[in-house]
This record gives structure tokens, sequence and C-alpha cells, in this order.
């Protein structure tokens, strides 16, 4: 039986220039109801873990969480699966600074604007935040990565940045990291103390 990851990849390859019929199948064969649209395999990885901390299975419930390669690929995702495509229920995690891509292409697709759940700065800012930046650094050691961090935060560009500023800065400096950390983070996470936004997009769905 197919399953949510063949949906996903069927959509990226309908959304690369292929024929969107095999979604179109997938969409009863799987029993797809809607689609969590993130900018990246980090907000991907950072969704699952939550879900997966609160005892669901999202593909189980008919979720398909599609990382679209940033926020701009909205709007072509949106009409894929919105009313104009599949006709599912679309909701999105993104950015402070992406909003108006997130807004502008769920509407153009008649899809509901209230579904947009937005992250202050980014979610690694809002994690981080939940979590205090003693503790985050405390992870980066346990991870193996207290070392880069030292030599990263003796940069002089790190220099007169508040230690939350210097951690988000941090994560994104090594392709794959941020992946890496939207999973320790929000395993780490209080689940009384989940981040708006991420809390906001899960109870949604």
């Amino acid at each position: 039986m197919a399953d949510m990851g063949v949906f996903r990849d069927a959509v990226l390859a309908w959304d690369a220039g292929g024929s969107g019929e095999l979604a179109r199948e997938l969409v009863g064969a799987v029993g797809v109801r809607g689609v969590v649209l993130v900018e990246g395999p980090s907000d991907d990885a950072a969704v699952s873990a939550l879900a997966a901390r609160r005892g669901r299975d999202l593909g189980g419930e008919g979720v398909c969480v599609l990382a679209m390669g940033g926020a701009m690929s909205v709007g072509r995702f949106a009409r894929l699966l919105g009313p104009p495509g599949l006709g599912l229920r679309l909701v999105g995690l993104c950015d402070e600074a992406e909003v108006s891509f997130y807004a502008r292409g769920l509407e153009r697709a008649g899809a509901a604007p209230e579904g947009i759940f937005v992250c202050a700065a980014d979610l690694e800012d809002e994690l981080i935040r939940a979590l205090g930046a003693d503790r985050v650094a405390e992870l980066v050691e346990v991870e193996g990565d207290l070392r880069a961090l030292q030599t990263f935060l003796r940069q002089p560009a790190q220099q007169g940045r508040t230690a939350q500023q210097q951690l988000r800065r941090f994560l994104g400096t090594k392709k794959g990291r941020k992946i890496q950390y939207g999973r320790v983070l929000v395993d780490a996470l209080d689940l009384d103390r989940v981040p708006a936004p991420l809390d906001g997009l899960l109870a949604s769905v």
C-alpha cells in the first residue's frame, strides 16, 4: 500500500513539471486530507518530532508535511494542492519575513489565510527562546558540536550579539545542522512550553 512519502514524492515530481495523475490517484489510496506547507526540511523535522512526542502519526491521520524548498514556492503548491487542484486543506508554518508569500499564495488559491502560523524571526529562534540559550548550549555539547560552537563564537562578527542570536546563527552554518537540531530541540522541550506557532499548527491538523 502506498504511504504518505510516496504521495509527497508524487507532488514534488508534479511541481517539477511532471504529470499530476499519480498525486491525484494517491489522494484516495493514501487517504490524504490535508497538507502542512513548510519552507524546508528543518521545519519538517521539527513538526514531525513534536507530533511523535504527542503520540500522533500525521501520515496515518492523512496529513502530509511538505517541505517546499523555500517560501516563494508556496503559491505553486497551493494551486496544486488547494481548491484549484486536489482540493486539500492547507495550513502553513513560516518565518516572519515570509508571511506575505504565504498569505498571497494561499489567497490566490482560495485557501483559508487563518491557516498560516508565523514564527518570530524563524522556527530556530522560537525554539531557542523556549528552551533558553544555556539549555541549547548544553544540547550542542551533547550532540558533539561544542568545539565547533566555541570556534564560531570567536569570530569577530559574533561579538556583541546576544547568546540567542549567536546560537541561531550557528545552527545555520553547516548543511544539515538545522535539520538535526530541529529534532533535538523539539525533543528537549517541556511540552507545556512549545512555541505558539508550532503548537497552534499541530493543534490545527
